[in-house]
């Protein structure tokens, strides 16, 4: 038989994980609430048209798919079979897929409950996702992300009140983060300025990949897209610039381009009115290759771990578009939870609460003190202790070992005398004291 195994780009995750992991959704979820964002779920499962097209060329290659129910090639196109073409066969052995992102599903939630929903319509959702990924430290194919979203109004507020969401969770985790913000509109006007508008994605998309392959990386990969290199120079020009105001001056025949720094502005009028933890930046070189940005974009990275961002998003003007319902403008953002996990993990920073699961262990001599204990466990619990009672009274080191080894900070000791007395010996774990205490008083002093 062999050795049981789990799919490349995932994981388990034990008790400690979990704790931790719960610790991370907990936080980030307490700030979307305070914000006045809504829960909602969607399902694992999309129709395969709802995310296809969605995410660009890149994005549609990592759509995992689910083959239809019962004898999937009864129906398949055998023409595509025979050749081979798995682009051609897909359409006729799959109809869903697995979420590729939180976004698209909840564009797809708004246009099917338009009508019982109240616009602006804000919304969080905290689920995993998935991505047929090359897996790699930081990069998982499945993996949480933890979105909050509002779709219904165009007030670039919005834009400043996520980024006060980013900046306030990321204190709150403990992560020194930056922040960087841009707007597609600059991003278009930058191909205007170097004379290829009608190359603009080609160019976001090699934009794009400047943190994994570098400026000259980026120079080959426009060269492969047949962009010319005297317009490769002018943007690699444009890249290197810091000031909305430098900026402007290449910006004077690109209408776009000028309104793109108008919104980042009007972003900073809102933003600066409060003072922020982490440092929020311009940054003219982030691209976030997916398709339906429109506007702002934002990408957070953390500053003391190499792993990539630990979160991004950005308005889209239209999204829900696509859904047949047209001129809802929507703005959103995104943690993504695992890479979080892993940077706490790197610079060793979850509290101690975060991995704090049981509070009291209970341990008895004999029969009767463990009925008497069992008795005990029900109180501290109804007074909302965790606690638990180790399930025989067998040796000692037994169930010391077990106490040490759940990481339990006081035991509750009980044998004939504490029986007597109406008391447990309740031991401090970590300093080794030991006093006696009736369960009023171990409740009063462990709530």
């Amino acid at each position: 038989m062999s050795k049981p195994s789990i799919p490349k780009g995932t994981r388990d995750f034990g008790p400690l994980e979990v704790g931790k992991r719960n610790f991370i959704f907990d936080t980030i979820r307490s700030v979307f609430v305070k914000y006045g964002y809504q829960p909602i779920e969607t399902p694992t499962m999309e129709s395969l048209s709802t995310l296809t097209g969605k995410y660009g060329e890149e994005g549609d290659k990592l759509l995992f798919k689910v083959l239809n129910n019962g004898d999937f090639l009864k129906k398949a196109d055998h023409d595509a079979l025979e050749q081979k073409n798995s682009v051609r066969l897909i359409p006729s052995i799959a109809k869903r897929g697995l979420r590729y992102d939180l976004t698209v599903p909840f564009a797809r939630f708004v246009v099917m409950n338009q009508n019982s929903i109240t616009f602006p319509f804000k919304r969080y959702q905290i689920q995993p996702v998935w991505r047929a990924d090359r897996p790699q430290k930081g990069r998982y194919q499945e993996f949480y992300q933890c979105d909050v979203d509002v779709v219904g109004s165009n007030s670039l507020m919005y834009e400043a009140e996520l980024v006060q969401i980013y900046d306030e969770a990321f204190a709150k985790l403990g992560i020194d983060v930056t922040i960087k913000i841009n707007n597609r509109k600059v991003l278009f006007g930058m191909a205007e300025a170097a004379g290829i508008a009608d190359q603009f994605m080609d160019m976001t998309m090699a934009i794009d990949k400047l943190d994994k392959i570098g400026e000259d990386g980026v120079k080959n990969e426009m060269l492969k897209r047949d962009i010319p290199e005297s317009a490769i120079e002018k943007i690699l020009g444009m890249m290197k610039l810091s000031s909305l105001d430098d900026l402007e001056t290449s910006f004077q025949d690109s209408e776009t381009g000028l309104k793109g720094i108008e919104e980042l502005r009007t972003f900073h009028k809102y933003f600066d009115l409060k003072e922020s933890t982490n440092t929020v930046k311009f940054d003219i070189t982030l691209a976030r290759g997916l398709n339906y940005y429109t506007g702002c974009i934002v990408e957070v990275a953390a500053n003391n771990v190499q792993i990539g961002s630990v979160g991004g998003g950005g308005r889209y003007d239209d999204l829900t578009g696509v859904f047949g319902l047209k001129g809802v403008s929507g703005v959103g953002v995104s943690f993504g939870a695992d890479r979080i996990y892993d940077v706490m993990e790197e610079l060793d920073i979850f509290p101690e609460e975060a991995t704090q699961g049981l509070s009291l262990l209970f341990i008895a001599f004999d029969d009767a003190a463990h009925n008497y204990a069992f008795d005990c466990l029900n109180k501290s619990r109804a007074a909302g202790i965790a606690s638990e009672l180790y399930p025989a009274p067998v040796k000692l080191n037994k169930q010391m070992k077990y106490a040490n080894a759940r990481n339990v900070p006081y035991v509750a000791l009980v044998g004939s005398q504490e029986m007597e007395q109406n008391v447990v010996a309740l031991k401090n774990m970590e300093t080794g004291d030991q006093i006696l205490v009736s369960m009023e008083e171990l409740i009063k002093k462990m709530s």
